[in-house]
């Protein structure tokens, strides 16, 4: 599975990410400043299966079921990476059973 990290998110998070991923971040594939609709299509052309962020808006800004890619918001109160460590754990045990989901949200509550 290939998994991009959103600009909202700390470049070191993808260190915590199983190995059985690959993880690139924005800034690695060179799209920083790239609207959200033709960031989908270029991850799509890509073969990306999932985009990581902390952008709720994005189930309401785009029409998710045109694409093929799996939304993956995580609800935390700031995107510091100790507060996100946690997600990633939790992240790394549902990511295998994420396939053909659209959107899903971690919280880790």
């Amino acid at each position: 599975m290939i998994l991009l990290l959103d600009e909202n998110l700390p470049i070191k998070l993808k260190t915590y990410f199983s190995d059985e991923w690959t993880v690139y971040t924005i800034r690695e594939m060179k799209w920083s400043s790239i609207k959200n609709g033709k960031l989908l299509q270029l991850m799509e052309d890509n073969q990306f299966d999932a985009l990581i962020t902390m952008d709720k808006n994005l189930l309401y800004q785009h029409n998710l079921d045109k694409h093929k890619i799996s939304i993956i918001v995580l609800y935390a109160v700031n995107n510091k990476l100790p507060t996100l460590q946690p997600f990633i754990e939790l992240l790394n045990e549902k990511l295998p059973n994420i396939k053909g989901e659209k959107y899903i949200v971690i919280d880790v509550k």
